[in-house]
């Protein structure tokens, strides 16, 4: 699944590292996530989303039809 993670992350000015802190999860989820390399769980895409201040998990993550 891609996403948006990495360029809202930078906009914000915080690493991988910060955001995984944040969320509850370690550097490497937050990395491979960024790399379209693992699908998260609703509530963790949720989480993500609110720590960094979308509206909504579509801004973030780019479901595939």
């Amino acid at each position: 699944m891609e996403t948006k993670i990495r360029q809202f992350r930078q906009e914000k000015g915080i690493t991988q590292q910060e955001l995984a802190d944040l969320v509850g999860v370690t550097r490497q989820t937050i990395n491979a996530l960024e790399n379209a390399r693992y699908n998260p769980s609703l509530l963790l895409a949720y989480n993500i989303t609110k720590i960094l201040g979308k509206p909504a998990i579509e801004d973030v993550f780019i479901f595939d039809e």
